[in-house]
């Protein structure tokens, strides 16, 4: 496809890029040393908003803010849930590993759930892929990205799976006006595709770690070093709206055009006003990294 040149934005720091390149190789789940706290949350990798109710994927399973703002189970699986999306139908999608001691193959492959993640049932590719990022639009496929193979793939139907363009990323976002538009953050800036990730431009531009497309005239961008951007035009040019509070970012999601939710080191905060202002939805004690 023909090369698209981003302008470039304001360069990011060196510390911010290698935590990128670190979030790209870490693994999923370190061991467990016994010493953290139950409530407390180990990582976060995916957020979803259905029917007002907050769902915050983790290392240790699918949480909602209970009073206060603590975390509470949903349902009785403390899985790895690496990648995470809410469908626009509210079916779950996910995948990761499996809880330590739950038997089974290590990669979940592609699961639903059908009720908000009480239960689950096995898709697509158990014990051969794990999809660390998953997203989808309306009337388009599913998109994940397969971090066993670093590949992108696509599936109609849940179950079976096209083999798309090989890269190394770390998210992934599908325009929710044009379903073969995929975007991908990389080390070296956002790389897109207009044939449904069947092949990439190569990455410029602003280096950012989470993308998420709330709206088609509404793309966010967070950094590896917290700074908040909005695109207007699809990820061609950036606008930083400003700093995400809390620390380094964990998971982004733009549920529409002005209702973001961000994941950091401390908490998970919503915005309604475009990014501008975030008030603390779930007090969180994580790890510094968010995949």
């Amino acid at each position: 496809m023909t090369t698209q040149r981003l302008p470039r934005a304001a360069a990011v720091s060196a510390a911010a890029l290698l935590s990128l390149s670190l979030a790209l190789t870490a693994c999923s789940r370190p061991a467990d040393t016994g010493t953290e706290p139950a409530s407390a949350l180990s990582h976060i990798h995916g957020l979803g908003l259905h029917r007002g109710t907050l769902y915050v994927a983790t290392h240790e399973g699918i949480h909602s803010p209970g009073p206060g703002g603590a975390p509470v189970l949903v349902g009785d699986r403390r899985d790895d849930f690496m990648g995470f999306t809410v469908a626009p139908d509210g079916t779950f999608l996910a995948g990761g590993h499996p809880a330590p001691g739950s038997g089974g193959p290590s990669n979940l492959g592609l699961i639903a759930s059908a009720d908000t993640g009480r239960t689950w049932t096995e898709q697509s590719l158990g014990g051969e892929v794990d999809f660390h990022s998953l997203d989808t639009a309306p009337g388009g496929p599913v998109y994940g990205y397969d971090s066993t193979d670093g590949r992108l793939r696509v599936t109609h139907d849940l179950k079976t799976w096209e083999d798309r363009a090989d890269l190394r990323a770390l998210d992934i976002a599908v325009s929710p006006a044009a379903p073969d538009t995929v975007l991908a953050t990389t080390e070296t800036g956002v790389a897109r595709s207009t044939d449904g990730g069947r092949t990439f431009a190569p990455a410029t531009g602003q280096v950012l770690a989470y993308v998420s497309w709330g709206a088609a005239d509404a793309l966010y961008g967070v950094s590896p070093d917290g700074a908040l951007f909005r695109s207007g035009d699809g990820g061609t040019a950036w606008t930083r709206i400003g700093t995400v509070p809390g620390g380094r970012p964990q998971a982004l999601t733009a549920v529409d055009g002005r209702r973001l939710l961000v994941a950091t080191r401390d908490g998970v905060y919503e915005s309604g006003d475009a990014g501008r202002s975030f008030v603390r939805r779930m007090e969180v004690a994580s790890g510094s990294d968010g995949h």
